[in-house]
């Protein structure tokens, strides 16, 4: 009975530290990743810093620098940054 409730504790613990918080980011980076639109600023996993150019279902389009394209899958985009970031940093 007590190493029954010693589990049971041990992952309750476990859930409230780790899974519940991993699942809250994940719905997260789904919303942000859903309300991508064309000429927002991202920045990728991969660190490039770029301008949405075009949107599909699984990539995007990034403009890194004038007329350079890549294309990256939509999951890799970090962060959306706000209007304007490219230009200061230039």
């Amino acid at each position: 009975m007590e190493m029954t409730l010693m589990f049971v504790l041990i992952f309750v613990v476990f859930y409230f530290l780790m899974i519940r918080p991993q699942v809250k980011r994940a719905k997260e980076h789904k919303k942000m990743l859903e309300a991508l639109q064309k000429g927002d600023e991202v920045v990728t996993a991969g660190g490039s810093l770029g301008r949405v150019v075009k949107i599909t279902d699984a990539y995007i389009t990034l403009e890194i620098a004038d007329n350079v394209n890549v294309h990256v899958q939509k999951p890799a985009v970090q962060t959306v940054l706000p209007k304007g970031t490219i230009k200061s940093i230039e």
